[in-house]
């Protein structure tokens, strides 16, 4: 889980896992794997490295690396 924070100011848990996109339209906009769309208040290049924190944290990043390479 990956914490941010709503443009009201809430903080909550999102799990990483469940992210698809990220875009800045100009506000951080997170599109999820069922549909929905989060936007919040945290830069695009901070999300993107609570995810990447998160796959080490788990244990996938070698994984998705892997699977990369074998794609090419």
């Amino acid at each position: 889980m990956i914490e941010l924070t709503r443009l009201n100011g809430d903080k909550f848990s999102l799990n990483a896992l469940m992210i698809e996109q990220i875009q800045s339209l100009p506000d951080t906009t997170i599109s999820l794997i069922n549909g929905k769309k989060i936007i919040v208040k945290d830069p695009h290049t901070e999300v993107t490295a609570l995810i990447k924190a998160y796959y080490q944290e788990i244990g996938i990043q070698e994984s998705l690396i892997e699977v990369g390479e074998a794609n090419e």
